[in-house]
């Protein structure tokens, strides 16, 4: 009359949880620290838009050449700021190749630089032979909150 000890012969087909549940927490965790790292450029804030034009999906293309003005008299090109004499070089250099079709330059400008910080920077743009120029702005939704839109001039 012996009571067996430790357990009975059958298999446990269990699926042990555990480690999927530990796997997928750090997962989320080194998204949530990644995810704010992968913005482009520099943040700007842009004027509401009452129309509704086309958006542009050119403009979020890596090979687009997008201006950003967030304050006066400052200009960057992705993270990178320029001074107006550069910017236009910079232009040029990155506009080598394209067709005349792609030659297309986008402004991002906050609400409130001045007219004449976004007038130069469409002088320095026109320097360099281009003709087309986007101004970009946030989207109305239906709720009135902004989105993410395009204007081209």
């Amino acid at each position: 009359m012996g009571a067996k000890v430790g357990g009975t012969d059958e298999y446990n087909s269990d699926i042990n949880v555990t480690p999927m549940v530990d796997v997928m927490l750090v997962l989320l965790i080194i998204f949530m620290i990644v995810t704010p790292l992968l913005q482009q450029g520099v943040s700007v804030d842009l004027p509401k838009n009452m129309v509704s034009p086309d958006e542009d999906p050119d403009i979020a293309k890596d090979t687009s050449v997008v201006i950003a003005i967030p304050n006066n008299n400052e200009f960057y090109l992705g993270k990178d700021p320029y001074s107006l004499d550069v910017l236009g070089e910079k232009i040029q250099n990155l506009m080598e190749g394209k067709t005349p079709d792609k030659r297309i330059v986008y402004i991002k400008s906050g609400v409130g630089v001045d007219y004449g910080t976004v007038v130069q920077a469409i002088d320095t743009i026109r320097k360099q032979d281009i003709d087309k120029i986007g101004l970009v702005a946030d989207k109305l939704k239906e709720d009135g909150s902004g989105g993410g839109g395009e204007q081209q001039q």
